[in-house]
């Protein structure tokens, strides 16, 4: 029987092969773990591809075989709060049976009708007192959330959230989305605490690592290998893409097909969403930054005859989506693995 390509480029799905972002996962489990309970929230941020949603997984799987945990997935879009409370109460026997002999939850369609308890007016309410008996038996609930937006459900949750721990009732929270989601919940009006939450950006995955991990997983020689990293910039998924597209062909060395594979997945899977949510000046801009390798402001000025204050909002945005690095002050470099060669294909 064939062996299975390990390489996967199916958003949210995890592939057999993929570098684990182990130092970022330590810090995040270690405060989990901190008896103290500094850090009750968290959120992973970052473009599309970046391996978000692997590294969230990794770290909830983690948590999950410690049996002092209750580790809750839930979606942005729903009633979260409603959705957390429903789940507590089917998920975890001790609070079952809490609900079924003290609780009387049925104006939510939770557990039976206690006729000699008055049913529990708000879903607030009936959090906090799940809250309390989670306390009660030692127990912490982790709260998962995975491509979150800005929703009016969200935002309830979250000041719902602030009220708890300043409870000190033992509720945790990693939320990730992308850029500009995680800003737009952060901007919010009332959400102090929650901008003040750890906040971890996805970074590139290491061109060394990627390197040893094509010449063992591919049969590649160093120099193939160590091109073919280079090629994905530490893009998360330009790696699964090299290497799912490269383990195809069977070949040894980079070849024209493999690279016009390579560019097609980007296209598809992630640069014509971000190209399409980019304003005509971004554009514009980028039209003349992808003639260098790299640039400073100043070279990108003079040529496109402009002034720092024009340039200040477009390379911000550009900075958000991802695109262009802005690690280095006043240089100006393409970020995005491949990028280049697209720009070039849509004028």
């Amino acid at each position: 029987m064939a062996v299975k390509n390990p390489y996967v480029i199916t958003f949210g799905r995890i592939p057999r092969q993929y570098i684990s972002r182990d130092i970022l996962i330590d810090e995040i489990i270690e405060a989990l773990d901190n008896d103290e309970a500094g850090e009750q929230a968290f959120k992973l941020t970052g473009i599309r591809g970046t391996g978000k949603t692997v590294t969230l997984t990794a770290i909830e799987n983690e948590i999950r075989e410690d049996r002092n945990w209750i580790v809750i997935d839930l979606k942005s879009n729903s009633d979260i709060t409603s959705d957390l409370v429903a789940n507590l109460y089917s998920d975890v026997p001790f609070l079952t049976k809490f609900v079924d002999a003290d609780l009387n939850l049925s104006a939510f369609g939770i557990g039976i009708n206690i006729s000699n308890k008055s049913p529990v007016a708000s879903i607030d309410v009936a959090l906090k007192k799940l809250m309390q008996e989670v306390r009660k038996q030692k127990k912490k609930v982790l709260v998962v959330i995975d491509e979150a937006r800005k929703t009016d459900a969200m935002l309830d949750f979250i000041q719902e959230f602030q009220i708890l721990i300043r409870e000190e009732l033992p509720l945790y929270m990693i939320i990730a989305g992308l850029y500009e989601d995680i800003e737009s919940i952060e901007n919010s009006d009332g959400l102090t605490f929650f901008l003040r939450a750890s906040k971890y950006e996805m970074k590139p995955l290491s061109i060394r690592i990627i390197k040893e991990d094509y010449k063992k997983t591919l049969g590649l020689s160093d120099e193939v290998a160590a091109d073919l990293a280079e090629m994905t910039k530490g893009y998360a998924f330009a790696y699964q893409a090299f290497g799912k597209y490269m383990w195809q062909s069977g070949d040894k060395d980079i070849s024209d097909f493999v690279i016009a594979q390579v560019d097609e997945a980007l296209s598809e899977k992630v640069y014509n969403k971000i190209w399409s949510e980019l304003r005509p000046k971004d554009k514009w801009y980028l039209s003349f930054i992808i003639q260098k390798d790299k640039m400073t402001a100043s070279e990108l000025l003079e040529i496109t005859k402009t002034k720092h204050n024009e340039w200040s909002e477009p390379r911000k945005r550009l900075i958000e989506k991802g695109i262009i690095d802005g690690s280095k002050r006043g240089v100006i470099a393409i970020k995005l693995p491949r990028f280049k060669e697209y720009v070039e294909n849509q004028e």
